[in-house]
């Protein structure tokens, strides 16, 4: 019996095989606690962690002093907009975000403008979900402390040209805030050479555990913790930051040839979705977009139907996996500004490390074969 093709890397990896390796060895060998460093047990563990930032800091170009090892992305997020606030004592941070980051920072910064502690400039995007140059320059002009981007969205797969962006916010004086969890591991990512003040990252993204993220900035060795994060520190989860260690390692050594294979894969389940779907089209910026990410509508089927029919063959989503469930259109789809039938019939799908030929080919079988059983229905009770 063959399981689901799981199609919704995204939303989380499968742990690599290797990356499990090592983090057991963390608990049953190297399981001591690294703040007691009076002995060999502690000490081990305390480089352990050392040896996980230096490799997290090569996959994205940065310095190992400047990891911050954290709970995940959303509260590696979180730090970030507290060390930001920070360093503008006295009054609001001016924060230009874009109008389709992530709902952790999204929720972040209207908290913030709703307690009077930050003002909000949102950019808004093309169709394609790609941010204009000239806005971000324009809005520059206007002063501003913090600018936040998604350096790769998590629905419709579409980099932004994060280079270009710091180059502009170098120029203006101002931090960038880059949220590289789905790019991380993806394409190649230089925190320093691009001057980014900070960068988030989640371990479960790249074939790591769940629960463990960083932080990668100059501000954690250079700035005191910031207000609300000032506290006792818990201790750190060793096994997690291990996994995540082991995952960037083998990231910055395979993302290349990954990047090839998958996009290979991503190509051939687009061509055969194309070829007997009528009407699918495919969203996001087809030219610029993450090597596994297929983000297609499907016109008068609804996505959640889709889902529902596929869901013991296929694993893949209607939106991000914070949203999933949900009946409205995601964020994204709306800032992109496309017509409502596409927001209605978008299914995003996203192939991984360990997706084979066979898979894509099941996965759009039984799409071809689920979106037919849907019109089938919506025609006889219609």
């Amino acid at each position: 019996m063959n399981l689901p093709v799981y199609l919704d890397h995204h939303a989380t990896t499968p742990v690599d095989p290797r990356v499990v390796n090592a983090i057991v060895g963390s608990m049953t060998v190297g399981f001591g606690n690294p703040n007691s460093v009076d002995h060999s047990f502690g000490h081990d563990a305390a480089r352990a962690i050392d040896i996980a930032a230096q490799h997290v800091s090569r996959l994205v170009g940065g310095e190992s002093d400047h990891v911050r090892f954290t709970s995940g992305a959303s509260e590696a997020l979180r730090f970030a907009l507290a060390y930001a606030a920070a360093r503008v004592p006295g009054r609001p941070l001016r924060v230009a975000s874009s109008a389709v980051e992530h709902p952790a920072l999204i929720e972040a910064l209207e908290m913030g403008e709703r307690a009077g502690a930050m003002t909000v400039t949102w950019l808004p995007v093309n169709e394609h979900a790609r941010i204009s140059l000239e806005i971000v320059a324009r809005t520059l002009a206007r002063e501003v402390d913090l600018l936040c981007v998604m350096a790769a969205n998590n629905e419709v797969g579409t980099l932004q040209p994060v280079a270009a962006i710091a180059d502009l916010a170098r120029g203006a004086g101002t931090d960038l805030l880059v949220d590289a969890t789905q790019a991380a591991g993806k394409i190649p990512l230089q925190v320093d050479d691009w001057g980014v003040e900070y960068m988030v990252l989640s371990a479960h993204k790249i074939y790591g555990p769940k629960g463990v993220g960083a932080l990668v900035s100059p501000a954690v060795s250079t700035d005191p913790l910031p207000p609300g994060f000032d506290v006792h520190e818990s201790t750190p989860n060793v096994p997690g930051i291990v996994g995540m260690g082991e995952a960037s390692k083998i990231a910055k050594a395979e993302m290349a040839s990954d990047g090839v294979r998958i996009a290979a894969l991503r190509d051939r389940l687009q061509e055969r979705l194309l070829a007997t779907i009528p009407g699918l089209v495919v969203n996001g910026d087809i030219a610029n977009r993450l090597a596994g990410n297929l983000h297609v509508s499907i016109p008068g089927v609804p996505n959640d139907a889709v889902v529902a029919n596929v869901r013991h063959a296929v694993a893949l989503s209607t939106g991000a996996a914070c949203a999933s469930g949900a009946d409205a259109p995601s964020h994204v789809l709306r800032a992109m500004d496309i017509a409502d039938w596409r927001q209605q019939g978008a299914l995003r799908m996203s192939v991984g490390r360990f997706t084979t030929e066979d898979e894509v080919d099941r996965a759009a079988a039984a799409l071809e074969v689920a979106v037919g059983m849907v019109k089938h229905s919506m025609q006889a009770f219609g």
